[in-house]
């Protein structure tokens, strides 16, 4: 390694990735909270540029409401919801007259999303924007990884931390992350079962990973591991993943039921209420219509124009779960209590794009790969970046015990 760099593992479309700037057909700075680092805030308080510095006074302040390092300050959007910072040829007027290196943490980063395991920094990105999205999903090969060299950067920019080695997780699941990891992305992308059987399995291993570290057996965990691979190369678990029925009815309404619970809050991703209203509308779902008549259609749906689909494109959901994987260090999603609370996040994800891609079948008679990556990128604007809606989602499910692996088997087969 040379000077600052640093041996990075990314995803392999992470190569490719650049930023399309004003030919984006979205934009990252509309609509969203932006949170401001406080060093970069100390730094636009010390700047002394007369076209900027009264407009950085007005529009970036402080947080008053359990402000820290990261999110110190924030900028405040016009009633557009545009950031004022935004020139009408969609540029940033921070980068464009002082340079990256005034942009905040949050701005610098994104789409990008930085982890550190055992020392080595991960890269990846998060799907909310349209040009990864397209790099990650459409790419009919497995995704693979590759340990490149890079600058590092900056280093505050790192979201999480795992060090298997720690000693305070001697005798718990996190010493086997990497042994974890590498089960999950294998069995994701075993494209010998069906993506809903592999989501399935992943589940019924999670469930047992559970119990062993509820139970102090962490250290068993290797033997689990090899046990599963056994089954799964053997075809043994064939027969009990053949007997879980589907049940579209009851999937149809859970899974509306957590869909509306986004809509209290404010919407402002017109791309997603888009895909959204074709969903009802091909579904034909209206407060007159019955559940077993809206069921039968969404069940119609699925047979008719989704499922062929995805018979010759299921790599994107495929490339969509494995990417939430790597970038959220599953199963230790640092926001979920447990390891199961982060497989049953896992499936929402899943469960939630696949309950819209089905309605938008039936409303366009059919599914092309843009349509997929549109619904995509949009429900990870409006679903992944909202904390306060997956946490009244899990919420929901612990609440009506719905939390278990037979509910989690419901929301995936069909």
């Amino acid at each position: 390694m040379k000077g600052n760099s640093r041996i990075i593992l990314m995803p392999r479309y992470m190569a490719n990735f650049k930023c399309t700037g004003p030919g984006c057909e979205d934009n990252c700075c509309i609509g969203w909270r932006i949170e401001v680092d406080e060093e970069t805030y100390k730094k636009y308080r010390r700047l002394r540029r007369p076209e900027l510095a009264p407009l950085l006074e007005k529009a970036v302040t402080r947080n008053r409401s359990n402000p820290g390092p990261r999110r110190y300050a924030k900028i405040r959007l016009k009633p557009d919801g545009w950031c004022p910072f935004l020139t009408d040829e969609r540029l940033c007027q921070l980068q464009l007259v002082l340079g990256e290196e005034y942009l905040c943490n949050t701005c610098y980063v994104y789409p990008r999303n930085f982890n550190e395991v055992n020392g080595v920094i991960e890269k990846s990105a998060t799907l909310s924007c349209p040009e990864a999205a397209k790099l990650a999903l459409l790419d009919p090969r497995v995704m693979e990884f590759d340990e490149v060299e890079e600058q590092l950067g900056r280093p505050q920019v790192i979201k999480s931390r795992l060090n298997t080695l720690d000693l305070k997780w001697s005798g718990r699941p996190q010493r086997y992350f990497w042994e974890l990891r590498v089960f999950a992305v294998d069995l994701l992308q075993n494209r010998a079962y069906s993506l809903e059987d592999r989501l399935i399995l992943l589940g019924m291993f999670c469930r047992k990973l559970a119990e062993y570290a509820e139970s102090g057996r962490a250290r068993e965990i290797p033997d689990l591991i090899n046990t599963y691979n056994r089954l799964l190369d053997g075809g043994a678990l064939r027969e009990s993943l053949a007997g879980i029925p589907a049940q579209s009815t009851i999937q149809m309404k859970l899974l509306k039921e957590l869909a509306d619970q986004r809509f209290p809050l404010v919407v402002k991703n017109t791309r997603y209420l888009e895909c959204f209203a074709q969903c009802l509308h091909g579904l034909q779902y209206t407060q007159e219509a019955g559940v077993e008549e809206i069921g039968e259609r969404y069940a119609a749906a699925y047979a008719d124009y989704y499922r062929p689909f995805m018979e010759s494109h299921g790599y994107i959901l495929e490339h969509y779960l494995v990417n939430h994987v790597f970038k959220n260090l599953f199963p230790f999603d640092f926001d979920r209590n447990t390891v199961f609370d982060s497989y049953i996040m896992l499936v929402v994800h899943y469960a939630l794009i696949k309950l819209i891609l089905i309605g938008m079948s039936a409303f366009h008679k059919g599914l092309e790969p843009e349509l997929a990556v549109k619904l995509i990128y949009s429900f990870s604007r409006t679903v992944e970046h909202n904390t306060a809606y997956l946490n009244r989602v899990l919420d929901l499910l612990h609440a009506h015990r719905y939390d278990t692996m037979a509910w989690m088997a419901i929301m995936i087969r069909n």
